[in-house]
């Protein structure tokens, strides 16, 4: 079973992608906060991480950056989310493996996350 951890600041937003990843079949976290992410990393060991970009104290293209530059979770698939379409102007300074525009079609972000969650933990 995939693992999923999300980064929201919206409860709605985290309650309605864990509910639609979990009948899915993805193991998910929530996380509504960015303090400690690391810590919550290391102990969920997700496949991948959707990041929202608009988030409380850092924006989630300068967290991603962070886990990114990180060797410990570098390796780690980070998608960033956005209703803000200019962000996508600067994603290559984040390092994100892609970027959903919200909103978004279901069946497109479950497509999505199988994809780049296919390949995780496969090579040592």
């Amino acid at each position: 079973m995939k693992r999923v951890l999300i980064v929201d600041n919206d409860p709605a937003i985290l309650d309605v992608m864990e509910e639609v990843l979990g009948y899915e079949g993805f193991k998910v976290k929530t996380y509504s906060d960015t303090d400690n992410i690391f810590s919550c990393i290391d102990s969920f060991n997700p496949d991948i991480i959707l990041i929202d970009y608009i988030l409380n104290g850092i924006n989630g293209g300068e967290l991603c950056a962070q886990i990114k530059k990180s060797p410990e979770t570098s390796h780690l698939p980070v998608v960033i989310m956005s209703a803000y379409s200019k962000v996508l102007l600067s994603l290559g300074n984040y390092g994100c493996d892609d970027f959903i525009a919200k909103p978004f079609e279901l069946d497109n972000l479950i497509s999505r996350i199988t994809a780049l969650s296919a390949n995780h933990g496969q090579t040592a």
